[in-house]
């Protein structure tokens, strides 16, 4: 016999993905036994027939790359958070047959920030300009007063970061890789580069550093966060991240509040421990 309600995570590649073990363990805390939640191997070429086949027992999806963008000309309709920054990490599938899409990533982002004491900021530093990195931009349109500095690779990614910056009424002023050790002067930086490429970095690491959000999630803890927590900075991680943003999905899919926080983050930490 099917379940009750189904819902999954979508993405190539998929199998590192923590997802199933943030909803399963919120399904487990919630009672929701007849709730399941598995992760499916889709790319951009195979998503289209994916969602075709999707019938009335499926609650919603997950999506990570490269879906979040491809998946939007699909939808009936978008946040006005998800079409800030025109990219979808989350449907909700409603009992009428539509599909809402929406990003739980930047209120992740905030909440996680919420969390460790960081609301606002005179100014801020991002390391990096891809997907993650306008996501880090319209969280700081709600939280940063003044200048956002991104530190990138290209005049291509310097003019990219620009244009968000004005789509998000963002004031961004771009600078050079090679001086991103300047970043760290700014009370928050948010690092949303790829695994390894700011571990150079940690030696720049200043006496006082302020908050450093690191959106990698492993390895864990990076170079850099090491270094950070060693100076006595505030560290907020990319697990902060995921559940957060994980927590605000399972809310919207379920229909259920508060979803169980505490219970999502064990969950996730002991499957980290285990790989």
């Amino acid at each position: 016999m099917s379940a009750t309600r189904r819902a999954a995570v979508l993405g190539s590649p998929i199998a590192h993905s923590l997802s199933p073990v943030l909803h399963r363990a919120a399904y487990r805390e919630l009672g929701l036994s007849d709730w399941t939640y598995d992760r499916h191997e889709v790319d951009e070429a195979a998503l289209p027939a994916f969602m075709e086949r999707l019938d009335a027992t499926w609650a919603g999806l997950s999506l990570t790359m490269p879906l979040k963008r491809a998946v939007i000309p699909l939808l009936d309709e978008i946040s006005p958070t998800a079409a800030s920054v025109e990219a979808v990490n989350t449907v909700v599938l409603t009992a009428d047959g539509r599909r809402l899409g929406d990003n739980t990533d930047i209120p992740g982002m905030l909440a996680a920030l919420r969390e460790r004491g960081v609301r606002q900021v005179e100014r801020a530093s991002v390391l990096g300009a891809g997907a993650t990195a306008s996501s880090a931009l319209a969280a700081l349109s709600r939280i940063c007063t003044g200048e956002v500095t991104a530190y990138v690779r290209s005049r291509a990614r310097a003019d990219e970061m620009r244009g968000w910056g004005e789509r998000l009424g963002v004031t961004v002023r771009t600078a050079a890789w090679e001086d991103a050790g300047a970043a760290f002067e700014a009370p928050l930086t948010i690092a949303t580069t790829p695994a390894g490429t700011a571990d150079a970095l940690a030696a720049a690491v200043p006496e006082r550093p302020g908050t450093l959000f690191d959106v990698l999630y492993e390895p864990w803890p990076t170079t850099l966060a090491t270094a950070w927590a060693a100076r006595g900075g505030a560290v907020v991680g990319g697990l902060d991240l995921l559940v957060h943003q994980a927590v605000l999905q399972v809310e919207q899919m379920t229909g259920r509040s508060p979803a169980p926080l505490a219970a999502m983050r064990t969950a996730g930490e002991a499957a980290l421990a285990a790989r």
